[in-house]
């Protein structure tokens, strides 16, 4: 179903209509594409987004297309983004996808149109390597950590080859590494064109590749980070680009808010004051006391620190005007004085010592950052802003937007700006974006109520393909035994289907007490192994999942939460199963939550229907996404919630999934389960029988 067809006027622009005959041709049954890839299948979907991305990019205007799983998103826009030859910004979720895009996905189609497109990959500094950091940490590192010395000499001869220094390149380096902070180059430490190495920076080098190309990919947390603090070379990209176009776009508020507002943490005061001490000693030793000035800085920043008390790893604690909750009111303002006294004391020896040195020049703009935050967290917050104190080793001190609204309007769109001379085009796309025809679950926090709307469904007959079951016999999600009789009633699922299990849950503690009952019931002696996030790196334990019971190795279950209920993609048979805990509502105890429904609220509107069920909907569609990837996929979807079917509100979020069919009771389940595994076991004979000739 498409929602609003854009091209049926005989009016149309010549480029549009040439365009639209190109499209048509290019995706149709014997067309370029087909001929290349004996996989691809028109779908009357994936040509009528191409033709409405084409119809935005002629005008200049704002489109919003939300296309289900299986349309082929990624070539209906790449495609009119490319016959327009038009230069193009394209912004995925998460680096791992940007990666993919850059490629495999973006020089397969070039190559396919035969199309003289240069294309360029951009990434925030911290995906670079800095050489000049590494030289330093190479001399004065003097840590007794083996591991790290040993990855340390393993960059250091990576970097020797590396034509591009993107760290993805080097095999075993995960993003977590405490190596990372030395081998990399912050907004902070960055030296710019006074540090030794600039030539050849490699963030520079990435830089001006990308002005040259014409195709620039990169990822939301740059382009935020740009918007609010102008250092990821968007600044001069953007403006002469007039296609932008925003892949997995469902994810655009949640980045946006988080580079809009204001920190400032703990850690960032004592880095502050370590580099002083070193630098100051190194650089300038004896005309400034250093030592004093570093341990002020740092003394400040834990008392702010000791002023918060105890509390879990990753408590959020609400703040109304200029008090979070439940910190001592004096030790709270006395620790934040002494944090602008040591800045202003600091800020005064930086300036006299100045022209030693870019180093201190650096270190003198990361006071004044400091000077202000603190000046700012003194004060209440912002109207339209929320703000929290988040709690761990360190607290960070968080001022955030509600929304993104404003900051598209005013900084992205400009539509009323007359200094803007062409108007762009902007293309948020996403297979999830709401659950109603004006897709205002996203719409309405991103500014583009105003866009023209395209709604594309799934080529996929969910009817056939996939069934859904809700658990009759389970308690309620609020119940404390509710995790572990969720993993009960799963075991025989799980045996029926010799693994072949996604377990997605709405908490990490409910992760960790399912996967963990799991691994009791199937030991190793079970040839089902069971997976749980946290415990190998997502890359691994995707790996290890998609090979299945291939290879004499036992089938496999994957119990994880967050980050795995988008962005995975495991077709064929070694997926069968997708459990879901409960309903996804967002955590009504969260700041941010609580300061969104106060808002609708106020505007007379209900909280819960206008705010924490389309949000439900959201997430628990991308997380039943995971299910069926290709036309040949079969499966079951299991919820392990009885208010989807019990409360109005579940009726309401029920439908807005894919049409699947409804399972009414185990005898269904088992009986559709052991259906999936002769189909599948009959696949494993056809495969064995084809690669035999």
């Amino acid at each position: 179903m498409i929602n609003k067809v854009l091209i049926e006027s005989s009016d149309a622009p010549d480029f549009v209509l040439d365009s639209a005959t190109r499209i048509n041709a290019i995706f149709e049954e014997h067309g370029v594409i087909a001929q290349h890839d004996p996989y691809f299948k028109p779908r009357a979907g994936q040509t009528a987004m191409a033709l409405a991305v084409a119809t935005a990019i002629q005008k200049g205007d704002t489109l919003v297309v939300e296309a289900g799983t299986g349309v082929g998103k990624t070539y209906a826009y790449l495609v009119p983004a490319l016959l327009s030859g038009e230069r193009v910004i394209i912004s995925t979720a998460t680096k791992t996808l940007q990666d993919q895009l850059f490629g495999r996905d973006l020089p397969n189609l070039v190559n396919m149109l035969g199309l003289p497109v240069k294309t360029a990959l951009l990434k925030g500094r911290s995906s670079y390597l800095c050489t000049y950091r590494l030289e330093l940490a190479r001399q004065d590192f003097n840590s007794t950590d083996r591991g790290i010395h040993n990855t340390l000499a393993k960059v250091e001869t990576w970097s020797l080859t590396t034509e591009n220094g993107d760290l993805a390149e080097l095999s075993g380096l995960d993003e977590r590494s405490p190596v990372l902070p030395y081998i990399t180059s912050s907004r902070e430490n960055c030296l710019g064109s006074q540090c030794p190495k600039f030539r050849n920076c490699h963030v520079n080098m990435a830089r001006r590749e990308a002005l040259a190309a014409d195709v620039v990919v990169i990822n939301h947390h740059l382009f935020f980070a740009d918007l609010a603090v102008r250092d990821s070379g968007m600044a001069e990209l953007l403006p002469t680009v007039r296609v932008v176009i925003f892949d997995e776009a469902h994810q655009l508020n949640e980045t946006g808010v988080q580079f809009l507002g204001a920190l400032l943490g703990t850690a960032q005061i004592i880095d502050l004051a370590r580099d002083v001490l070193t630098t100051g000693l190194l650089l300038a030793r004896g005309l400034c006391e250093w030592r004093e000035l570093a341990s002020d800085l740092e003394k400040a920043a834990r008392d702010l620190r000791l002023s918060v008390g105890k509390h879990a790893p990753g408590t959020k604690l609400r703040w109304v005007n200029t008090l979070p909750e439940n910190v001592d009111e004096h030790s709270w303002i006395d620790a934040l004085e002494a944090i602008s006294t040591a800045c202003e004391k600091l800020d005064v020896a930086l300036r006299m010592v100045s022209e030693l040195g870019p180093d201190f020049v650096r270190l003198q703009e990361r006071c004044s950052v400091l000077q202000e935050r603190t000046a700012l967290f003194k004060d209440a917050n912002k109207v339209d802003t929320v703000r929290w104190l988040e709690v761990g080793q360190h607290i960070r001190l968080i001022e955030s937007p509600l929304d993104i609204a404003h900051a598209v309007q005013s900084k992205m769109l400009k539509r009323n700006d007359p200094e803007v001379q062409s108007l762009k085009a902007w293309i948020f796309a996403s297979a999830t974006l709401g659950h109603d025809a004006n897709l205002s679950w996203f719409t309405e926090p991103c500014g583009l109520t105003q866009s023209t709307i395209l709604q594309v469904e799934s080529p996929f007959n969910y009817a056939q393909q996939a069934a859904i079951f809700v658990p009759k016999t389970l308690p309620k999600p609020s119940d404390p035994t509710h995790s572990l009789q969720v993993a009960m009633s799963v075991v025989d699922a799980i045996r029926i289907l010799q693994g072949r299990t996604l377990i997605l849950t709405t908490t990490l503690k409910a992760m960790r007490v399912i996967g963990e009952r799991l691994q009791q019931v199937f030991d190793a002696n079970n040839g089902i192994e069971i997976l749980i996030q946290g415990q190998q790196t997502k890359r691994e334990l995707l790996d290890r999942f998609r090979e299945g019971s291939t290879q004499g190795r036992a089938g496999c279950v994957l119990v994880a939460s967050a980050s795995f209920w988008e962005g995975v993609d495991v077709p064929g048979d070694e997926l069968a199963l997708v459990v879901i805990d409960k309903l996804p509502f967002p955590p009504p105890n969260d700041p941010l939550v609580e300061a969104r429904s106060k808002r609708l609220e106020a505007q007379g509107r209900s909280a819960f229907n206008d705010y924490f069920v389309p949000e439900a909907c959201v997430a628990l569609k991308q997380g039943a996404g995971r299910l069926i990837r290709r036309e040949t996929d079969i499966g079951v979807l299991m919820i392990c919630d009885t208010r989807l079917t019990q409360m109005g509100y579940g009726r309401r979020i029920l439908a807005a999934l894919p049409s699947m069919r409804l399972l009414q009771n185990e005898d269904d389940l088992k009986q559709t389960l052991m259906h999936q595994m002769k189909h599948s076991q009959a696949n494993q004979e056809s495969t064995k029988v084809a690669t035999s000739f």
